[in-house]
C-alpha cells in the first residue's frame, strides 16, 4: 500500500486501493449533480447517502443526518468553532486555535485541563497530533462538547455518544484528501458556506461525489479493521522503542496512554528538523511535529503547553505508523534515528 519507509501518518495517509478504485468507478459513472431531480442526479445523491451511513456507522452516530460533509477537518473545526463561544484546550491542532482566537473564543488562554472549570462551550481533541495524548471532553464540565477526533478515527475504536460536535478528515485513514465530516448530535451548524444551502442547508457548494463515496468506504475499511491497524502500529512502537532503549539521552512525550500510532520524542542539544532532513536523506519520511507547522521556528505552542521545555520542544521528533510499514522497516528506522542522531550531536559538542 505504500513506501514501508514512510513514518509519517499523522500527517496524511496512503490511499487504500480499495479506496482508490470505488473514487474511480464514481467518476466513470456519477456524473450528475448530486442536486439535481433528474436520474443522473438521483444516482450521485443515491452514492453520497450510501457514504453518509457509512461513516456515521464508523463513529457510532444513531442517526445519517447527523453527517454534515466537508472539505476536511479544517473547514469542520473552523464550522464548529465559528458558532460557538467558549473555550478549548491549549493543546488543540491549529485549525482549532487559529479558529478560536480569530472569533475571540478564549484560545490559549481558555482551559486548563489540570483544574477544569465551566464553560458553555468546550473544544477538546481525542488524541493529540503531535504527541499522541488521549483526551476525552466528556469527563469535562461544559453544556456544549466538540472533540476534533481527525487522529482516532481508523486508528481506534470511536464513539461519538455524549458528544455534541466532532470533525473528522478522509486522508488520516486511507482515504481521499479534500473530505471530512462534522458530527453534530442536532443534524444542523450554523453554516461557513451559505452558497446554494446544499447539505440541508448546512454547508452550501457542490458535493464531491467521488471524494465522498471514498470517504465512506475508507470510514467503513476502517470500522472492521481499527483494532489490526492499533495492534500492528502498538507492536511496530514496540519494537522500535526497544531498539531505542540503547539511547539514554531521549524524552518520551504523549503522556502514560498515548495512542500507539504516535510516537513523540525529544532530544537535547538539536533541532528536531535537523533529524527530519538526516532521516530524509536516507530514505525515512518522518516529521518534527504536524505537517501544517513545517518550516516554523517557533516552539510548537501545545508542545509548550505540555511543559516541555523549549530546547527539548525544538528537538522533538514525530513518527506515526500505518499500513505499509514493517518490522524490517521499523528496526531500520530506529537504527538510522540512533545514528542521525549521535552524529548531530557530535557536531554541538
Amino acid at each position: 500500500m505504500a513506501d514501508p519507509r514512510y513514518f509519517d501518518h499523522a500527517a496524511s495517509t496512503p490511499l487504500d486501493p480499495r479506496v482508490f478504485e470505488a473514487m474511480m468507478s464514481a467518476y466513470q459513472r456519477l456524473p450528475g449533480n448530486a442536486h439535481a431531480v433528474h436520474g443522473a442526479g438521483r444516482e450521485a445523491r443515491h452514492a453520497v447517502e450510501f457514504a453518509r451511513e457509512q461513516v456515521a456507522l464508523a463513529i457510532g452516530a444513531e442517526d445519517p443526518q447527523q453527517i454534515i460533509f466537508t472539505s476536511g477537518a479544517t473547514e469542520a473545526n473552523e464550522t464548529v468553532i465559528r458558532a460557538h463561544r467558549g473555550a478549548i484546550s491549549p493543546f488543540e491542532h491549529s485549525a482549532v486555535r487559529a479558529a478560536a482566537n480569530g472569533y475571540e473564543v478564549l484560545g490559549n488562554h481558555g482551559y486548563d485541563l489540570v483544574a477544569p472549570v465551566a464553560s458553555d462551550f468546550l473544544s477538546v481533541m481525542s488524541v493529540h497530533n503531535e504527541t499522541g495524548a488521549r483526551w476525552d471532553v466528556r469527563s469535562l464540565p461544559a453544556k456544549t462538547r466538540h472533540s476534533d477526533m481527525t487522529q482516532s478515527l481508523g486508528k481506534e475504536a470511536v464513539g461519538v455518544t455524549g458528544l455534541d460536535f466532532a470533525s473528522f478528515s478522509a486522508h488520516k485513514l486511507n482515504g481521499p484528501k479534500g473530505v471530512g465530516a462534522i458530527y453534530s448530535v442536532e443534524g444542523q451548524i450554523e453554516p461557513l458556506f451559505r452558497g446554494g444551502g446544499q447539505e440541508l442547508g448546512n454547508r452550501g457548494g457542490t458535493l464531491n461525489v467521488p471524494a465522498i463515496v471514498g470517504f465512506g468506504l475508507a470510514a467503513e475499511i476502517a470500522r472492521v479493521e481499527w483494532l489490526e491497524r492499533a495492534q500492528h502500529a502498538a507492536a511496530l512502537r514496540e519494537q522500535f522503542l526497544s531498539t531505542l532503549s540503547k539511547e539514554p539521552d531521549l524524552t518520551m512525550n504523549g503522556g502514560p496512554n498515548p495512542a500507539p500510532h504516535i510516537l513523540s520524542l525529544s532530544f537535547s542539544g538539536i533541532e528536531g528538523e535537523s533529524i527530519v532532513l538526516g532521516l530524509d536523506e536516507l530514505g525515512f519520511a518522518v516529521s518534527a511535529g504536524a505537517a501544517c507547522s513545517s518550516g516554523s521556528t517557533e516552539v510548537s505552542p501545545p508542545l509548550r503547553a505540555l511543559g516541555l521545555p523549549d530546547e527539548l520542544a525544538r528537538g522533538t521528533l514525530r513518527i506515526s505508523f500505518g499500513l505499509g510499514n514493517t518490522a524490517e522497516s521499523t528496526e531500520a528506522l530506529a537504527k538510522a534515528l540512533l545514528s542521525t542522531v549521535r552524529r548531530l550531536q557530535s557536531l554541538h559538542t
